[in-house]
């Protein structure tokens, strides 16, 4: 007679992985049998050898449709790994006995999510009520996981999941995923094998006792199952997915003391885990000498006693840390880096994975940016062979929308020589690149179809702009050169000026960083020129007669344009832009917003001098216009900066002068155009011109107050003189 043991355990505990191996150790099977999906099996071998390292997941998804997928994770301390591992150290034969994903999965509705270890009903919390326990978690760990000896209870397991079958109706997925074990069971006993192990959820144990039904009665359950073509790799995984619950989550609250406890068994492992605490708060710059260790340690173990507790738990080790040696900064950090931790898998280069997959793991190790589950932040200079590499890999992923690096602001922005990534891995990018597989082989020409597929006319034109940004950033050449071309093509008939005018922007961006990131400029300094040729052609029809919310967007534009051609120096910046904003500052049908914006442009590029300008903000606030009009071209001359006031005293006082000269009805109709003017400028600018007003507008002392020693003050402008490279303010450098 063949002896078959059955080891029900708890997926993803320290305590019954301990059990499991005992017992492999006594049995010593021929044949070991775990649950996990039979098309699985093949994958199995990989276990054992070097480079895959848990936490790691086997995904399996639909061929056709990768969305409907299934994450099986295992971490150091799970016993369906260590008895894989066992098995292969041992050369036993390894099966996979639950039903095979490509039945399971084709069960689902698409999007939804797989949980394997889903049970109707939740036996932990029946059995942990039967022993007075509220907390099941804490019953489960008392009992199993935090046995240090490893003595294995499975029979008692098995009895206990017995009785709570007994009368208990089991789903229909549930009969056909025993049935699919029994299946196995009997055909590995059929090959001979006098000692089997079967590894499985507590729960199934009673499903697979003897007497076994007829095997005829599991043939017919399992008849006519539907089916689809599933593939199957393996995926690094992290201890903080592993704590997650819902989604692709383990459900496992504490891996990082899991994990410790499989590794540190019995009343040693709480000293070891005090040591691991002390040395992560030191590195912290936190205190936590040997007194703290000891004193720890001893809290734990009457905390333990004290709450009538085998042995010191999670809950127990926290408490003491809290209270002697972490506080509440120090406690945050240990949950996070030590209950939960940051630990996250690897899996060989060789291991089976789409190719997109494979190219991107090839790219990341040549960029030296290893996946982590904890964000990193990385700082790219953009004038280095790999700081440019990087950045390529980076923004081509962007393009992908694939969850793992966000561009955020920095030192630097994402047109200059410095770029700033946070980088975090999540397992669910494994998934987004099966779902890009279809694109690609390659991070390359998978980035470029996703572009070019987005391009596809009638995309917008801003569209097509933000194509062909990331086109440039990403480097891909195959999709700058036709994206320009329908950039050309459509912004010479578009007739909407206004996403024409917001292309300057991008292009002139394009245009400047070219040579920094060695991007071609020939074509696009083409289509560059025909923009502006039809903004400046446009520019004065497109603002007249404008609604104030238009207006508004206007004067963002006008700022924008000017911008851009300052960014590039383009020719028209000194010749024919400066004529259409005077026309703007002018004209009498358009928006007091727009005349403002202009007449500030003006000003700032210096085309018109101070007298011309106050002689045209004299104009806007004469008695023959309306409060209204007036302080729509103030809002738009002064809006976002009162430099110009704290310099020019002769303007801040024709401005003052009409605004004291309102009467109390134009005044509380113009108040809040220029409360929301005035409250854009910085806090020193308003701070200068309350000064000067107090003090008449004349009065230079207002600005730096009276009595100024000359002598402090001669020593002062030296001093910023040898800042500014020269030996004074008034020397001659």
């Amino acid at each position: 007679m063949a002896e078959v043991q059955l080891l029900g355990v708890r997926h993803h505990g320290p305590g019954s992985a301990r059990s499991v191996l005992r017992a492999l150790e006594q049995l010593q099977p021929t044949a070991v049998l775990v649950e996990l999906p039979a098309d699985c099996e093949p994958l199995l071998a990989w276990v054992g050898r070097g480079g895959l390292t848990p936490p790691v997941a086997l995904l399996g998804h639909v061929v056709d449709q990768p969305q409907q997928a299934a994450f099986l994770p295992f971490a150091s301390f799970s016993p369906e790994w260590q008895a894989i591992r066992w098995a292969s150290e041992h050369g036993a034969v390894v099966r996979a006995i639950d039903l095979p994903l490509l039945h399971s999965l084709v069960q689902r509705e698409e999007g939804e999510l797989i949980d394997r270890h889903e049970a109707q009903l939740d036996p932990l919390v029946v059995l942990a009520a039967a022993a007075g326990e509220p907390d099941a978690e804490r019953w489960w760990d008392d009992v199993i996981e935090h046995r240090g000896d490893g003595a294995p209870a499975f029979e008692a397991v098995g009895q206990a999941m017995a009785a709570l079958r007994d009368g208990v109706a089991v789903p229909l997925d549930e009969e056909r995923r025993e049935a699919h074990m029994r299946v196995v069971l009997r055909r590995a006993l059929a090959e001979g094998h006098e000692r089997v192990a079967v590894v499985c959820g507590a729960w199934h144990v009673p499903a697979l006792r003897e007497p076994l039904p007829p095997a005829s009665v599991d043939a017919r359950t399992l008849r006519g199952l539907p089916k689809v073509k599933v593939a199957i790799s393996w995926v690094p995984w992290t201890h903080r997915r592993l704590a997650i619950t819902s989604g692709y989550g383990a459900g496992v609250r504490s891996p990082g003391w899991y994990a410790h406890v499989f590794e540190h068994p019995g009343p040693q492992g709480v000293a070891q885990w005090f040591v691991r605490t002390a040395r992560l708060l030191r590195e912290h710059g936190l205190s936590a000498s040997p007194d703290h260790l000891i004193a720890a340690t001893r809290t734990a173990d009457t905390l333990a006693a004290l709450r009538d507790r085998p042995r010191a738990g999670l809950a127990e080790v926290l408490d003491a840390a809290h209270v002697v040696m972490a506080g509440d900064t120090g406690l945050a950090l240990v949950e996070r880096e030590l209950v939960v931790g940051s630990a996250i898998g690897e899996v060989p280069p060789e291991a089976p994975t789409v190719p997109l997959a494979r190219d991107l793991a090839v790219q990341q190790r040549r960029g030296r940016l290893k996946p982590e589950a904890d964000p990193k932040v990385v700082e790219l200079d953009l004038r280095t062979p790999r700081g440019r590499e990087r950045s390529v890999l980076l923004h081509r992923l962007a393009a992908l929308e694939l969850p793992w690096a966000w561009l955020t602001e920095g030192r630097g922005s994402s047109g200059s020589f410095r770029e700033t990534w946070e980088l975090r891995w999540e397992p669910e990018a494994a998934v987004r690149l099966v779902e890009l597989s279809a694109l690609g082989t390659t991070v390359q020409a998978a980035a470029a179809r996703r572009l070019l597929e987005r391009a596809t006319p009638p995309a917008a034109l801003a569209d097509l702009m933000r194509v062909l940004e990331q086109a440039l950033l990403g480097d891909l050449d195959e999709v700058v050169q036709p994206v320009v071309a329908l950039v050309a093509e459509q912004a010479a008939h578009d007739p909407d000026l206004s996403q024409i005018i917001d292309t300057l922007g991008p292009l002139a961006r394009a245009l400047r960083y070219g040579d920094v990131r060695g991007t071609p400029a020939e074509a696009l300094r083409a289509v560059f020129d025909g923009v502006v040729v039809r903004v400046l052609a446009g520019m004065v029809v497109a603002c007249r007669s404008l609604a104030p919310e238009y207006a508004a967007a206007m004067v963002e534009r006008l700022t924008d344009t000017q911008a851009a051609l300052a960014l590039v120096d383009h020719p028209a910046r000194a010749g024919e832009w400066p004529a259409v904003l005077a026309l703007l500052a002018e004209r009498s049908d358009v928006h007091g917003l727009v005349q403002g914006r202009a007449a500030r442009l003006l000003h700032d590029s210096g085309v018109w001098n101070s007298n011309r300008i106050e002689a045209r903000v004299g104009r806007a606030l004469s008695g023959g216009s309306t409060p209204a009009s007036s302080a729509a071209f103030v809002e738009g001359f002064l809006a976002g900066s009162g430099a110009v006031l704290v310099h020019d005293r002769d303007l801040l006082g024709l401005l003052d002068g009409w605004l004291t000269g309102l009467g109390a009805d134009e005044f509380i109709a113009a108040a809040p155009l220029l409360r929301r003017t005035f409250g854009s400028f910085e806090p020193a600018e308003r701070r200068q011109l309350g000064l000067l007003l107090a003090h008449g507008e004349s009065s230079a002392s207002a600005v730096f107050g009276a009595g100024v020693d000359a002598a402090r003050a001669a020593a002062a402008l030296a001093t910023v003189g040898l800042l500014l490279g020269g030996p004074s303010l008034g020397g001659e450098r």
